[in-house]
Formats: C-alpha cells, sequence, structure tokens
C-alpha cells in the first residue's frame, strides 16, 4: 500500500515532517510530494496541477491511502472520482465542500501586496499563487463527493468551530456515506502543523482499522 500526504495551499511537503516522522516511527513509510514541483513544467493552474497530481498517484503500481489538506483535499477528491480502482481509503484536513468564490478573491487581492519572497519560501511563484486561485473558482465540489465509496474520514481542526471549515467538514461527513468524522484538538486549519502528533495518531488509527497489510 502506498501513503501519499497531500500539502494545502500556502504550504509545502516540509509542512508534514512532524506527521512523517510519527508515522515512521510506527513502520508506516508516507509519501509527501510537493504539488508546486511536479508542476513545475506547465502554467501553474488548477487543471494542470490535478493533472500533474494524478500522473504521480498512477505511476505507483500498488493502491493508495489518501491524506489532502486544503488543497491537497481537493485534489484527493477529484483523484478518487476519476480513479477509484486506485484508493484504498481517503483522509480530507480542512477540505472545503464548496469552493469559497469572495474568499479566494479577497486573498488573492492580498497575495497581490505580499513580497516575492514569501511565496519563494514555498516554492510557488507570486503569479503562480495568483493564477492557481484564480482557476479555483468554478471548481464544483458537491456533484463529486456522493460519489466516493472508499472508507473516508474528514478531520477539522477544533479552532475552526465556528467557520466555514467546519461546516464544510460535516457536510462532506453527511454526504460520503462510508466517513467517520473527527475533530482535532489544539488545531486550527493547518491541522499537521499545529497538532502533529495527535494528527499523526489519528491517521494510523484510521489505517490500522482499514487495512490488513500496511507497510
Amino acid at each position: 500500500m502506498i501513503n501519499i500526504l497531500v500539502h494545502g495551499l500556502g504550504q509545502d511537503e516540509k509542512s508534514w515532517n512532524e506527521v512523517k516522522n510519527q508515522l515512521n516511527n510506527n513502520g508506516i513509510n508516507v509519501e509527501t510530494p510537493n504539488l508546486f514541483s511536479i508542476v513545475r513544467n506547465y502554467q501553474v493552474n488548477y487543471e494542470n496541477m490535478y493533472k500533474t497530481f494524478a500522473d504521480y498517484c498512477n505511476s505507483f503500481n500498488e493502491k493508495i491511502n489518501l491524506v489532502g489538506l486544503s488543497l491537497g483535499g481537493v485534489l484527493a477528491i477529484d483523484y478518487i472520482t476519476e480513479f477509484p480502482e486506485k484508493v484504498n481509503s481517503i483522509i480530507l484536513i480542512g477540505t472545503p465542500y464548496e469552493i469559497p468564490k469572495t474568499i479566494f478573491t479577497i486573498q488573492n487581492i492580498i497575495y497581490k501586496f505580499m513580497s516575492k519572497r514569501i511565496f519563494e519560501k514555498m516554492g510557488c511563484p507570486k503569479k503562480d499563487m495568483i493564477s492557481l486561485l484564480d482557476s479555483m473558482k468554478n471548481l464544483s465540489i458537491p456533484e463529486k463527493t456522493p460519489n466516493i465509496k472508499s472508507n473516508a474520514l474528514i478531520i477539522c481542526g477544533e479552532k475552526e468551530k465556528n467557520n466555514i471549515n467546519m461546516k464544510s467538514a460535516r457536510q462532506l461527513n453527511k454526504v460520503i456515506k462510508n466517513s467517520k468524522f473527527k475533530i482535532i484538538e489544539k488545531a486550527g486549519h493547518e491541522v499537521n502543523v499545529d497538532n502533529s502528533k495527535e494528527l499523526a495518531n489519528v491517521i494510523y488509527n484510521f489505517w490500522k482499522d482499514n487495512e490488513k497489510d500496511i507497510k
């Protein structure tokens, strides 16, 4: 089984370092791709990012356990929709049920005034980040989620209890039939950074319950 952890917007593969280390300590190997690295030979937009991500996942001959945070969760939903036979289980963390177009528009305005150096640290040029957000405004997630048949776990940080991300998490849990719901304490949107120990434990236990041969 291949275990893949997919970072969110504003993160890179290093955001999973602590979670990865703890899973490694439990004897589980994980892959942590950098989304901006795998799409670097193409114009950066959601369509190309998904295509390169799908190619990356399909390069493995084994079935996959997918974990996606935010943007990573959106990509995971698209992948399991197109290649259901490739996915053994899916974990969605802080993943939107519907794309918040207004928030994306405001975020892009903010990005335009931010220093280029901030984006360079993430491995994504400023213009590419703005282009990516623009390309995501019209994505449709609700029509895809009812088709997810594999075991699923929906996770949200405790500190998001009063915002749209918690509502999205509960809605995803409602529409994905074989899903469970878990709130991670002492964590906001970046659960993998805010409470890596608890998240690693939750991921491990979920995989353990759903796999007979974790490697």
